[in-house]
């Protein structure tokens, strides 16, 4: 049966001796930002990296990396193939090697669109309700690398008036590692408040249609009843599947038209791979990531 449906992904007409046969690719290597434990990680991508075996018929290993620059210095090293960045990942990877890494689709919310949302939250019971009820608190942020859980709360929070230098407003502003790190130590009460992302789509009982909150609401690490929204940022751009530059053209093609067209024939597995609910995977170019970079860019100065 998986070679049924992997020969369905595949809507080119290449073959598996093309890849191992002709030597192009001993194998392939694909990178899972942190953002929530590794064995979890790699449960919800096991099945695209049968898929993806199956297609270039070389062996295929998923890299959970401790944390988000763990997979940027790899695609940039050329030690890893392919991985879903956030935009301000990709961002780095571009600043630091413009030629490391091409981006070729991004996933699609239900609605169409393709951004998501960094969302601040806080327990249900804490009384905090905004972040005017911040002031001398803790506030905590994943990872220094996310899009979502760092860059633009960076700079969208400060635009509001809070400012984001310690003791200034809030008590602390600290990292604690990666998204679902953050939904926990809220949850826990070892944070006042913290930020993730989601798409801001659905309901919030069930953690939004797509996100970490979606993620962690099906895994049972929170129930979202549990929690409040307290901040939401402006739509962010969802950020880009890369694959590395380097790769040969066939395996390229294969990898686009397989994750292009995961979701209408595993619908369960796109699911996974895309934490929460998606109507798919689509083309996406560079062009659409320069605003990102140029924030990137003058945080570095």
């Amino acid at each position: 049966m998986k070679k049924i449906i992997a020969t369905a992904l595949m809507t080119t007409a290449l073959t598996t001796s093309a890849f191992a046969g002709g030597h192009q690719i001993a194998e392939f290597r694909i990178g899972l930002l942190g953002g929530e434990n590794a064995q979890d990680r790699l449960a919800s991508n096991e099945c695209f990296r049968a898929y993806t075996e199956e297609a270039l018929g070389v062996p295929t290993r998923l890299f959970t990396a401790a944390d988000y620059n763990g997979v940027i210095q790899g695609l940039i090293g050329g030690t890893l193939d392919m991985a879903w960045l956030g935009a301000s990942a990709y961002a780095a990877v571009y600043v630091e090697d413009p030629d490391a890494v091409e981006p070729i689709l991004v996933k699609t919310n239900l609605d169409g669109s393709f951004t998501y949302h960094s969302i601040g939250f806080a327990r249900a019971d804490s009384g905090i309700t905004s972040l005017d009820d911040m002031k001398d608190k803790v506030f905590a942020f994943g990872d220094p690398n996310s899009t979502s859980g760092y860059l633009i709360p960076l700079v969208e929070i400060p635009a509001e008036g809070y400012p984001m230098e310690p003791g200034e407003f809030f008590s602390d502003v600290v990292f604690v590692g990666g998204h679902e790190q953050t939904i926990v130590a809220v949850a826990n009460g070892d944070v006042a408040a913290g930020v993730t992302w989601a798409d801001g789509l659905g309901d919030w009982e069930d953690g939004y249609n797509s996100g970490a909150l979606r993620r962690a609401s099906d895994a049972g690490l929170v129930d979202m009843n549990d929690l409040v929204e307290i901040w939401k940022s402006k739509p962010i751009p969802e950020g880009p599947i890369v694959l590395r530059t380097a790769l040969p053209d066939d395996v390229k093609a294969t990898m686009v038209e397989l994750t292009a067209n995961l979701h209408t024939v595993d619908e369960a597995c796109a699911y996974g791979v895309a934490a929460g609910e998606t109507a798919g995977f689509t083309p996406i170019g560079h062009d659409a990531y320069e605003t990102i970079i140029a924030v990137r860019r003058s945080q570095m100065n």
